[in-house]
């Protein structure tokens, strides 16, 4: 297999394992969103049947609650066969030890996401529910970075000659990642403590105004791989905020209009459940945006600073091979 074959396998590996981690968060929302993470009192066995044993499509009518939690911890165990693949497959074919230590970061997360969830059960703590959930957004991430950093574009970027446009866009990222980081955090408390409503809003609103910024300074960029990230991560964002308006009115009702909240209605469930998951999505777009601006700004350094051969010829003075 030539290396190009053999990283096309692995970025398909990486991609595969991301989609197959967003079944994990769609079930572990609901699971939260139905408030059915104690549908089981033991972990890591369920009713004291051995996780691939328990009779999970009987739940299906009967018990929806341990249907999902079931299918959550089924997803996650799937995940984590899916890290070991993607561990081995890195050391397979892949060269740079960037990637294979992010592979490895994903695995480690993974198990360490898998405990936190079960010790949850264990000790009937809500508290790591919600930092469960909040890890989850940082495994995500770092799979999204696995896929980033294999890819053609991570090696050859298109550097950027405008210092002062890179400098903004650096800033501007990192605030980013760190005010979803906190927005995250309130939704959390929102989903299980009930609090943090009115600083999730502000922080919404905040995080939108800042990702518009941070798309406008893109758009002045010489790069065509950082101008289309941009574009990529506010569409995401303004989903996201409609996303949130609708879980919104389906949760509080619409004066306006006379709708009325009917709670844990279908479609309340279901637009809580989307928030939640969309809501990791974006933290991943905003962190691989990240990783672009700040390798772009890398190329960008090493092409300004590669030293001229400068060498004396008589009295004229040859930079590059061209004579001054």
């Amino acid at each position: 297999m030539s290396p190009q074959s053999s990283t096309n396998w692995f970025r398909r590996l990486a991609v595969s394992t991301v989609c197959l981690t967003m079944v994990t968060l769609i079930f572990g929302a609901l699971t939260t969103s139905k408030n059915a993470g104690m549908a089981f009192r033991d972990w890591p066995t369920s009713d004291g049947y051995l996780m691939v044993t328990y009779p999970w499509f009987g739940d299906f009518a009967k018990n929806w609650d341990k249907f999902l939690e079931h299918g959550h911890r089924l997803a996650g165990m799937l995940i984590g066969i899916w890290s070991i693949a993607l561990v081995a497959c890195a050391f397979k074919t892949q060269q740079r030890q960037t990637v294979k230590t992010l592979s490895i970061l994903v695995l480690l997360g993974v198990i360490c996401q898998g405990l936190l969830g079960g010790f949850r059960v264990q000790l009937d703590e809500r508290g790591l529910a919600m930092l469960h959930g909040a890890f989850a957004a940082i495994v995500f991430a770092l799979m999204g970075a696995v896929i980033l950093l294999s890819g053609k574009k991570w090696a050859a970027p298109e550097p950027e000659s405008e210092r002062n446009t890179l400098r903004t866009m650096k800033v501007l990222s990192v605030l980013v990642v760190a005010i979803l980081t906190a927005q995250f955090i309130f939704g959390g408390l929102i989903r299980h403590r009930g609090t943090g409503l009115h600083e999730h809003l502000v922080l919404g609103v905040a995080s939108l105004g800042l990702i518009f910024v941070n798309f406008t300074f893109c758009g002045f960029s010489e790069s065509g791989w950082l101008r289309k990230s941009g574009i990529i991560l506010l569409l995401i964002a303004l989903g996201q905020v409609g996303l949130g308006a609708g879980a919104w009115v389906l949760k509080f009702g619409f004066a306006t209009t006379g709708y009325v909240a009917i709670s844990d209605s279908i479609q309340q469930v279901t637009l809580r459940t989307a928030h939640t998951v969309w809501g990791i999505v974006t933290f991943q777009a905003a962190v691989v945006h990240l990783l672009k601006v700040f390798r772009v700004s890398s190329v960008s350094h090493i092409a300004s600073s590669e030293p001229l051969a400068i060498r004396r010829s008589g009295n004229t003075l040859a930079i590059g091979g061209r004579q001054e």
